[in-house]
């Protein structure tokens, strides 16, 4: 078998096991372990099975020959948890995105996406910033005024494919993953609450939309696109004109605009409709009772649902006729991975022709 080292490393990584963890799990020496990772070194058969036994995947998966990216420039990171990112963390992460990323190439073979939008690449210098940015995406997608019904629908009509995952447990809210010849790929921490949830996937657009390189001020510049686009300021401003600014009015329009109490305070500010002191104290009022943690669930609204990868799943078992375990086997992966990251969990069987989805 011509394995692959890439392979060999992407495994270990997606597993969460550092280098020197994963050689004596497969009883070899780290310098050994390096070497093959890095092509230096043929691996053997009998490694292959070992590592295929450690690391949770067939023997297959090793043989691949895809190209392997590093890291996004942008990672999302989720405050309300450790600001900090260890290298393990990060590296699982960007295994898994690679594991979706070649994932998806395979799967588009079979299924053809027809986009009802697109995605716009606009520079906010030309667009007065990116609260001019939002607005011209908003325009340019025909969305009408006021909140936004689902961003994720929008998002996905545009071409981007959407996912939901625990990230590794890492201290991630999002992540863009954009390579040739594939759609951009966002993937969403599943721990967030929906507000935050749609603020990220945002955030993540502005990234797509507005930074083709990264600059100092993009992740400013990619939340004040988020805000813009979920809050337009001609559309919100009615609904603090003329009112109080408190924690009462902010839970109240959150089920409407589908933001956090948060997100809707820093708006009223930016819009002049709460003074600084007003502004400070309720923020003290948001901290003193864990609302940065997490605000009342009974103000929770339903998450928003990616759907094209499941219709991309769903279509190649009903009309190419794959079964799970085929679907496994296309993919290079153990029936237990197309759970952990689809949600697969049904049979079907035969095949049958190239199919379209039209979003």
């Amino acid at each position: 078998m011509n394995a692959s080292g890439d392979m060999l490393r992407l495994a270990r990584q997606r597993r969460g096991f550092q280098q020197m963890q994963a050689a004596a799990l497969l009883g070899i020496d780290q310098s050994l372990l390096s070497r093959i990772e890095n092509g230096l070194v043929e691996i053997r058969e009998d490694l292959i099975k070992k590592a295929a036994s450690v690391y949770g995947f067939p023997v297959s998966f090793f043989s691949q020959r895809e190209p392997i990216y590093g890291a996004p420039v942008s990672v999302h990171p989720m405050w309300r948890r450790k600001a900090g990112l260890s290298v393990k963390e990060l590296d699982s992460v960007v295994a898994e995105l690679n594991l979706r990323v070649m994932h998806m190439r395979r799967l588009l073979e079979g299924a053809e996406i027809a986009n009802t939008h697109d995605l716009p690449r606009l520079d906010p210098k030309e667009w007065r910033g990116p609260e001019g940015v939002a607005g011209v995406v908003r325009a340019h997608w025909r969305v009408p005024a006021g909140p936004l019904k689902n961003l994720t629908l929008l998002a996905e009509k545009a071409g981007v494919m959407v996912a939901l995952s625990p990230l590794s447990e890492a201290s991630i809210s999002g992540v863009t993953f954009a390579v040739p010849g594939i759609p951009p790929l966002i993937v969403l921490n599943s721990e967030q609450p929906a507000d935050r949830r749609r603020f990220t996937l945002a955030h993540e657009l502005g990234h797509l939309i507005m930074h083709r390189f990264p600059t100092p001020t993009m992740e400013d510049e990619a939340n004040e696109f988020a805000t813009a686009l979920l809050m337009p300021a001609k559309d919100i401003r009615p609904y603090f004109l003329g009112k109080r600014i408190e924690l009462s009015l902010l839970a109240a329009l959150k089920p409407e605009w589908k933001v956090s109490m948060a997100a809707l305070l820093m708006r009223a500010h930016k819009l002049n409709f709460v003074s600084h002191n007003q502004y400070t104290y309720l923020w003290k009022q948001i901290s003193a009772r864990g609302y940065r943690l997490r605000e009342p669930p009974e103000l929770d609204f339903e998450p928003e649902q990616p759907e094209v990868l499941k219709q991309i799943f769903e279509l190649h078992k009903s009309a190419l006729g794959y079964s799970e375990a085929e679907l496994a086997a296309l993919l290079a992966v153990h029936r237990s991975e197309l759970r952990d990251l689809y949600g697969i969990g049904s049979d079907d069987a035969g095949k049958g022709k190239k199919i379209t989805i039209i979003k």
